[in-house]
């Protein structure tokens, strides 16, 4: 029976969306595993000092995030969400757990939220008409959690000005996407 399963998409589908609208592209990004991780009472300095061993990179202080191939941004104090490439990293919340012991508590949740990427000329009129995030301010690596349509978001500024990723939870993905759909035919 197992063999027979097969990973969909938030819109049910096999492959990642991808719609191209004017300058902007919108895509679905299902090949991301995402964890959560957080700082037990009294163990955050442990968990800092093992941290660059297990993500290969300092945990991220408040709205920033840090890493390359497993990146971490920082969600709330002593809080983080990680990600990977789902491929290589199917079981990222395990090997979370096994790094960093008993000073942290982690939970699995790639299939609790969805990601967006957002990319173009248009990018910052389209987040423009949607938050009110001072998205033109950030800089590569800024986190800033907002709200978009009425949706808890967390926006990610990848390029300056260009290219954004947008963490949502996956039960309200496409409301988020109709938004950016939406937004992004008004503009072109």
């Amino acid at each position: 029976m197992a063999d027979r399963l097969t990973p969909l998409t938030v819109f049910g589908e096999t492959a990642a969306r991808v719609d191209r609208i004017g300058t902007l592209s919108i895509a679905e990004r299902p090949d991301l595993a995402l964890a959560s991780l957080a700082a037990r009472l009294g163990r955050l300095s442990s968990l800092e000092a093992v941290a660059p061993l297990v993500l290969g990179a300092p945990l991220p202080g408040v709205s920033r995030v840090a890493g390359d191939t497993i990146r971490a941004f920082w969600t709330g104090p002593e809080q983080w969400l990680v990600e990977a490439p789902y491929a290589t990293h199917e079981d990222l919340a395990a090997v979370l757990k096994q790094g960093f012991g008993a000073d942290a508590s982690v939970t699995e949740q790639s299939d609790g939220w969805c990601a967006f990427d957002i990319a173009g000329a248009a990018t910052l009129a389209l987040l423009e008409r949607l938050c009110a995030a001072d998205t033109r301010a950030m800089a590569q690596g800024d986190v800033l959690r907002t709200t978009i349509e009425h949706l808890g978001c967390f926006i990610i500024c990848e390029q300056p000005g260009a290219s954004f990723r947008l963490w949502c939870a996956r039960s309200s993905a496409l409301s988020l996407h109709h938004a950016l759909v939406t937004a992004a035919v008004a503009l072109s």
